[in-house]
């Protein structure tokens, strides 16, 4: 490169004094003989030497530009000679595209490595909803690695119909599992094109927490109000009823029978009422779980060793499904109750579809599956053949005191879901062709 560039400088300046020599002698030869054969041939000449010094500038003006292009293209082997009047600025500038190409690549690494470790799901797409950049969460949360926003059905419209911030929350469904997804868009301009960046992230479990601190609330605020009037009035009937004798005179036999009447009835409804309130503070003061680590097959064969003579006296078919071994951690005492809750209600299910005539002694069957879910969370599902849960009181079944049964109390579903929450899982419905299947997830 160094010779090349000596050369092409030491024949650049043989040629300019080669062109000025040449108009030198055509300015003397036209003035002393005008034009002649000589001024002719010498003017060839500069014409010849002015075109050689134009290549000389165009084959220098192209190697400049090959070599701009390959310093564009992060290529820094091309370089300019020593004696090149641009080496210097050359220079600069490829230190200052080199340092900047530098920063952006340390810049980029990190924030790459910052999108795969961050819990927080984080899409980036372009103004048409091709995702350009997303990381490992988002795969996870939403259970699939989209390329386009149309993949995350009314997700995606949300976020391609917004063209400011936006704030909001959606369901989404993964599989057969319900999830409340808060949603943050923002819109940037970046190099001239739109970028939306969208994070995702799951607020079920909160608010599932939120509502069972309002339950809690409002049993302690029930068992405390209610309860100190229940117990003095139901003392008070039964007192009086007590203290009624035997000879007392009553202008009407009737009267003396409808008196005793309203005060037996009277304590019979606040004991009532009082075990009813019982069952509220049972809810409300549910003690933490003593977490352990153990198997739930062991668990669920005892559970169903339990209800034997129940399924044997109902012709009823009971299967048990083990797909994973892993331990889980959970309060044994708490989750065998939940588990017994699940299994009588089933048992119960096919009792009544049996009493409507719904379901031949084939078709009696209760199902329990140990599995683990796309997110490899443990779960348990129990499933019977009886009518399910109608549609329209799915949302209420596990609302404390909602029931649909005539002698149930409505706590059993509440009281199971707390237990889970409380495991860091959750209990859900989960909708089957036939039948009701109750599944619990395991955090």
């Amino acid at each position: 490169m160094i010779n090349t560039t000596s050369n092409s400088m030491l024949i650049l300046a043989l040629n300019l004094a080669g062109l000025c020599i040449c108009a030198s002698a055509l300015t003397y030869l036209y003035i002393q003989y005008g034009f002649s054969a000589t001024w002719v041939l010498i003017l060839l000449v500069a014409l010849s030497l002015s075109g050689y010094i134009f290549s000389l500038f165009q084959k220098h003006n192209k190697r400049l530009s090959h070599v701009i292009k390959a310093l564009a293209n992060g290529d820094s082997t091309l370089g300019l000679g020593v004696q090149d009047p641009m080496r210097q600025h050359f220079e600069k500038v490829k230190k200052q595209m080199q340092s900047a190409r530098f920063s952006a690549e340390q810049q980029a690494q990190f924030l790459q490595a910052l999108l795969v470790h961050v819990d927080l799901a984080v899409l980036v797409c372009d103004d048409q909803g091709n995702i350009i950049e997303s990381n490992p969460a988002s795969a996870k949360l939403l259970g699939i690695s989209a390329n386009h926003l149309s993949q995350l059905q009314h997700l995606g419209q949300l976020v391609l119909a917004t063209n400011k911030r936006l704030r909001s929350s959606a369901q989404w469904q993964q599989g057969e599992q319900q999830d409340t997804l808060s949603i943050q868009v923002s819109v940037a301009e970046i190099q001239g094109q739109i970028r939306k960046i969208i994070t995702l992230h799951s607020i079920h479990d909160a608010l599932l927490l939120k509502e069972q601190q309002a339950y809690k609330r409002l049993t302690q605020v029930l068992t405390h109000e209610v309860a100190n009037s229940i117990t003095p009035l139901s003392s008070i009937a039964q007192t009086c009823h007590s203290l009624i004798p035997d000879s007392l005179t009553f202008t009407d036999q009737e009267d003396k029978q409808d008196l005793s009447l309203a005060l037996t009835t009277l304590a019979s409804r606040t004991k009532h009422l009082g075990e009813f309130i019982e069952r509220f503070r049972n809810v409300s003061s549910l003690p933490s779980p003593t977490l352990a680590p153990l198997q739930l097959q062991p668990l669920l064969e005892q559970i169903v060793s339990l209800h034997n003579s129940q399924l044997t006296q109902h012709h009823i078919t009971c299967s048990i499904s083990i797909k994973t071994s892993q331990l889980i951690m959970l309060d044994l005492g708490q989750i065998e109750q939940v588990l017994i809750n699940l299994f009588k209600n089933a048992i119960e299910a096919i009792k009544i579809a049996e009493q409507n005539s719904s379901t031949s002694s084939e078709e009696r069957l209760i199902t329990v599956t140990l599995d683990q879910n796309s997110a490899q969370q443990v779960y348990v599902e129990i499933t019977d053949s009886g009518l399910g849960v109608a549609e329209h009181v799915r949302e209420m079944i596990f609302v404390p005191f909602f029931t649909t049964k005539q002698q149930g109390s409505g706590i059993g579903l509440s009281l199971s879901r707390q237990i889970m929450v409380n495991h860091g899982g959750d209990l859900v419905y989960v909708i089957r062709e036939r039948g009701a299947c109750f599944r619990c997830i395991f955090g």
